[in-house]
């Protein structure tokens, strides 16, 4: 009997130790799926915050006597690429849309580049106020892409090993926690774009 008693309290015991390690993984993948999701929402809002400047910016430079048609045709061509892949605000879960989006992405921060390189050339152009104010919320908005790139790849690293692991592969397999869309970052695009221009030219 006594020894019945103790079989049964080392199986009450494994049974809580085991369920008490069981719900800590399972907290840990959901607070680290929501960290995922939060760090996927910067980078959207970012993107979309970069995505309303830029029409904003070539009806400024067209003010630029004979800007180069080919440099505006250029990035009014890379917004609408963008604008065609648009992704959903929630997490994206196919990785080849992901990819054509964020190709997408920097086909637009390339020509952005260009075309603030371009208006080097327009003194009347960098004296505008209004072009000064785009260029520093332009410049802005591609340090917290930056930023906001660097954490999503983070999180979903994070989370991603995490269902990987015992026992959390257990619980993403029992209640249907399945892996996230890598972020690839090119090279080249580990730094954001710089968008200063030389005043003293």
């Amino acid at each position: 009997m006594k020894g019945c008693l103790i079989a049964a309290g080392i199986t009450l015991l494994a049974l809580l130790l085991f369920g008490g390690c069981g719900v800590g993984s399972y907290n840990g993948i959901v607070s680290r799926q929501e960290k995922v999701e939060a760090a996927w929402s910067e980078i959207h809002n970012q993107y979309q915050r970069r995505f309303d400047l830029v029409p904003q910016l070539v009806a400024t430079v067209k003010g630029a006597a004979e800007f180069e048609q080919s440099t505006l045709t250029e990035i009014t061509e890379a917004r609408a690429s963008v604008g065609k892949l648009a992704l959903p605000e929630t997490l994206p879960d196919d990785p080849a849309k992901l990819a054509a989006f964020i190709q997408a992405q920097d086909k637009l921060s390339g020509a952005l580049q260009r075309l603030l390189v371009v208006a080097e050339s327009y003194p009347s152009l960098k004296a505008t106020q209004n072009f000064l104010s785009l260029q520093d919320q332009l410049e802005g908005t591609e340090n917290r892409l930056a930023v906001a790139r660097r954490d999503y790849i983070d999180s979903v690293k994070d989370y991603n090993v995490a269902i990987r692991k015992f026992p959390g592969s257990v619980l993403a397999g029992m209640f249907g926690f399945e892996k996230h869309a890598q972020l690839e970052t090119p090279e080249g695009v580990t730094a954001p774009p710089k968008v200063e221009f030389d005043f003293a030219k």
